[in-house]
């Protein structure tokens, strides 16, 4: 039973927890890649102190998860374990802040905790299955809508009813659907409840980090070379130019520009080696 001493017992407990973590310093960005070089090397010190440093944006992350029926030091906790994942992923080479980084460790964390614990009813194997791909297919609408997906949109993305998808989503969430806020104070859906497994920091940061050089290394070719391979290969954000598209665009027939292209790729596979010196140096 909950009285109001266990209650304000609980809320020292957090002040005091606030407290000695406000005291911790905040590292600059070179010390964080100092930390990421020792940690890789096994220093387990140096994993604390990265641990440590970053405890206040756990809290920060679990406040927008925090609902009546869940212990706001329960989030913290879980939200603790994905920034000690983070710590140990963490990449120097990447050339990102560490809180970038962790936000999204800390979030699945939390995300994975919410999702077990309202769990309350074991479904069919069958409607196990279609839950899956409910989840996969709003977070990937997620990111290719650039918005919050309808069930509507999402049952048509599936083939499927838009009754049989409220329907699922109805019983393995408490009459929650994906629309529904969390709490009055927050935008958060319950979208944000389940993990999203189309997105990895580590995949992502990668790929930026080999396109922003490759586009450096580009200044080794010829500018008619750089500018084929740009518009071919969507380089500068936008869409990807057909060979006539680039001809008409340069005063040049398509066969030409295939050539120049073939030409330009030869080149970068020739000097691979310094492109990718160039992106772990």
């Amino acid at each position: 039973m909950i009285t109001k001493k266990n209650l304000y017992d609980s809320e020292d407990t957090l002040q005091i927890y606030f407290d000695q973590i406000r005291k911790i310093p905040l590292l600059s960005f070179e010390e964080e890649i100092e930390l990421s070089k020792k940690i890789h090397q096994g220093d387990k010190a140096a994993k604390k102190r990265l641990v440590e440093a970053n405890l206040r944006l756990v809290i920060k992350i679990a406040r927008i998860f925090l609902t009546a029926d869940v212990s706001f030091m329960d989030l913290i906790q879980e939200g603790n374990i994905g920034l000690i994942r983070a710590a140990e992923k963490y990449d120097h080479k990447k050339n990102v802040r560490f809180s970038t980084y962790a936000n999204w460790w800390i979030r699945q964390s939390i995300s994975r905790f919410l999702s077990n614990k309202r769990r309350v009813i074991r479904l069919p194997h069958r409607k196990e299955e279609a839950l899956r791909r409910i989840r996969k297919a709003y977070h990937t609408m997620n990111q290719t809508l650039q918005r919050q997906p309808t069930t509507a949109d999402i049952a048509g993305y599936l083939g499927m009813e838009v009754e049989d998808v409220e329907y699922i989503l109805n019983i393995t969430n408490n009459m929650i659907s994906l629309e529904t806020d969390i709490n009055s104070d927050e935008t958060t859906t319950i979208g944000d409840l389940h993990e999203d497994y189309t997105y990895s920091p580590d995949r992502e940061l990668f790929r930026q980090s080999t396109r922003d050089m490759t586009v450096k290394f580009l200044d080794n070719l010829m500018e008619r070379e750089r500018k084929i391979l740009i518009y071919r290969y969507q380089l500068n954000g936008g869409e990807r130019q057909t060979l006539k598209t680039i001809g008409n665009e340069l005063g040049i027939s398509a066969e030409t520009v295939r050539q120049i292209e073939m030409r330009a790729i030869k080149k970068m596979k020739e000097n691979a080696a310094e492109l990718w010196k160039s992106v772990y140096a």
